[in-house]
């Protein structure tokens, strides 16, 4: 079966929202089991049963929007898409799926107070810095009061370690970003990507922030990681408004 960790906030009842765990799939190898990413070298067969387990086990609404992920800013809207080229989708209309795949990344699930505008941004580093999780709140166009935000599992502070050259580019980007880093030589500094999430999150007004409480690198048996394993595969991030129905 299909292991899931359920966002863990107070969103209104009709917003469904979870993680995949790498359990319940039919990869083999690097990706077992549940690994639902297409652009990794799995198995195209064993991509798709895992996905039609996914929409069986979990009675999905629909078909999710599996985006191309490039370590983007780009957000799509879901409600009318012109392309999947982005790493962040959202949606105002019911049984809409919005997808993101990670295997260290920042899941990020966004919804409003009403239930009726809901988002998921995929965040690296890069993506991070660039402003992915600004640009989402800014597609939504919300009032950053009425939003609360999900981290799903990504690596944590423990364990993401980078260069002298990665902290001083945040540094430059928002002063602040300091407090997210603990050096540990002359040229490495452990990163906290769930606080510097936070500080971007503040700057927009949003302070009602859940999760970030899973490590994907230190848990080998549930989650995917692509800094511990190099060739893996990719948990998914869902999100969407329901219609009472499901």
């Amino acid at each position: 079966m299909i292991e899931i960790i359920r966002a863990d906030w107070p969103a209104i009842e009709r917003v469904q929202a979870f993680t995949t765990t790498r359990s319940g799939g039919v990869s083999e190898g690097c990706y077992q089991s549940l690994n639902l990413a297409s652009h990794v070298n799995d198995n195209p067969a064993h991509v798709e049963s895992n996905r039609q387990r996914l929409r069986q086990q979990l009675n999905l609404p629909a078909e999710p929007l599996w985006l191309n992920q490039t370590h983007s800013t780009q957000v799509i809207c879901a409600d009318n898409p012109l392309t999947l080229d982005g790493d962040a989708a959202f949606t105002r209309q019911a049984n809409t799926v919005c997808t993101v795949l990670t295997a260290d990344c920042l899941p990020v699930l966004i919804s409003n107070k009403a239930g009726d505008c809901v988002a998921a941004a995929h965040a690296g580093w890069r993506g991070l810095l660039a402003g992915v999780i600004e640009n989402t709140i800014d597609a939504m166009e919300q009032n950053p009061d009425e939003l609360m935000v999900w981290i799903g599992p990504a690596i944590s502070a423990q364990v993401f370690e980078v260069g002298a050259d990665v902290r001083q580019a945040f540094m430059d980007a928002m002063p602040d970003a300091e407090q997210a880093f603990e050096q540990t030589d002359e040229s490495h500094w452990l990163a906290d990507m769930v606080k510097l999430a936070r500080l971007k999150l503040h700057r927009k007004g949003i302070d009602d922030v859940y999760g970030g409480d899973y490590c994907s690198y230190q848990n080998a048996q549930q989650f995917f990681s692509y800094r511990r394993n190099g060739e893996t595969g990719r948990m998914g991030s869902f999100i969407w408004i329901g219609d009472g129905s499901c």
